[in-house]
């Protein structure tokens, strides 16, 4: 496995996302993070739209093909659902999502983007001609205000890393809350978080041992850290020792916003003798209001998206037999100082015939 960490579809720019582990108390895990450098707190929170004004993130997003593509299957091949509709477009970035729905018949689009491309937006709307159909609306959804009542339709590619990170969900469901007509739809409305885990040596010994002599220098103390960062990279879907499991599915249309906080138990049952470095989480997305059910995956057996998959190292290296578990549970919650942020807290044991261990660990995604 290769390791690349970069941004997500949430603040996706050339610069590095990195994504934090934290194995200290608990209290990490409540927010209080007071020992945290506010630079890091200002680059997250209120840099997260300036991120999106930059060309590379939606050059990369309009290239995933998976990501793209599925959006405008969608709409092109389920015109019942747009045509002769209101459509409110939330994150539009470029206006992508806008432009296939006016091109698919919407009666009109309101397209709202908070960061500068909204501007670029607007002249790209223009230049396809599109200008009587959408409107460009910039600035945060729960800012702004729409010239009408309701829409009847909601459309928006919120998802980030690990689901979860950088919190568009919330965006989302607040836009839900306060302008989509009753019956109207959400697209995508389905999204399921996912579990498995993975056989990893080569990369997590290069990554582990580099520390212990770097250019005739001893940085072992950096080991158990370096050990422990997630990573946001590409799984080979041989390196897969067990089942995957549900987490949580998670109903758009329907949930509340602290939904998106929970914990989840587990159960995977390796699938052949081998070891285990690292859980690998992933999701998937459903339009399940489509003539037929459509959607895509992130799983490292799919085809590769932006989204990559996220890769979180176990500190110890786990000994399993075909047939034996692990069980565990994880929690995830937004991070009480800054919510873009997400906390994970994985707990997890292995009662088997060469190895018997109980671990809780604390993870920081920011």
């Amino acid at each position: 496995m290769t390791s690349t960490e970069n941004n997500n579809n949430g603040s996706d720019e050339t610069q590095t996302t990195k994504l934090h582990f934290e194995d200290a108390d608990e209290s990490m895990f409540d927010g209080d993070d007071n020992n945290a450098d506010v630079a890091d707190d200002i680059t997250s929170a209120d840099y997260y739209f300036d991120s999106y004004s930059h060309f590379g993130i939606h050059e990369e997003m309009l290239k995933d093909v998976v990501r793209t593509k599925s959006y405008q299957d969608v709409i092109y091949k389920n015109k019942f659902l747009i045509k002769d509709k209101i459509v409110l477009d939330v994150g539009a970035g470029t206006g992508i999502l806008s432009l296939f729905c006016a091109k698919a018949g919407a009666a009109h689009v309101y397209a709202v983007e908070c960061s500068q491309m909204a501007d670029t937006a607007k002249e790209i709307v223009k230049s396809n001609g599109f200008s009587d159909v959408i409107t460009v609306l910039k600035g945060k959804i729960e800012e702004i205000e729409l010239p009408i009542p309701k829409v009847d339709v909601i459309i928006s590619e919120w998802m980030g890393y690990f689901l979860l990170y950088e919190n568009m969900l919330d965006t989302v469901l607040y836009a839900r809350n306060k302008w989509l007509v009753d019956g109207g739809i959400v697209l995508p409305d389905k999204a399921s978080l996912y579990v498995t885990a993975i056989e990893d040596a080569h990369y997590k010994d290069d990554k582990v041992e580099f520390w212990d002599d770097v250019y005739g220098f001893d940085m072992s103390c950096i080991k158990r850290r370096a050990i422990t960062e997630p990573l946001v990279d590409t799984v080979d879907g041989n390196q897969i020792v067990t089942d995957s499991k549900l987490l949580k599915t998670m109903d758009i249309s329907k949930m509340a916003a602290g939904d998106a906080s929970f914990t989840a138990p587990f159960k995977l049952v390796a699938q052949r003798n081998d070891h285990i470095h690292a859980l690998v989480a992933y999701f998937d997305v459903s339009f399940t209001m489509c003539h037929k059910k459509m959607g895509f995956s992130t799983g490292p057996k799919s085809r590769a998206t932006h989204w990559k998959q996220t890769v979180l190292y176990l500190e110890d290296v786990l000994t399993i037999c075909e047939g034996e578990t692990i069980t565990g549970s994880m929690t995830i919650a937004q991070n009480k100082k800054n919510p873009r942020d997400v906390d994970i807290k994985l707990s997890y044991s292995l009662n088997g015939q060469h190895c018997n261990i109980s671990r809780t660990h604390f993870y920081k995604m920011r």
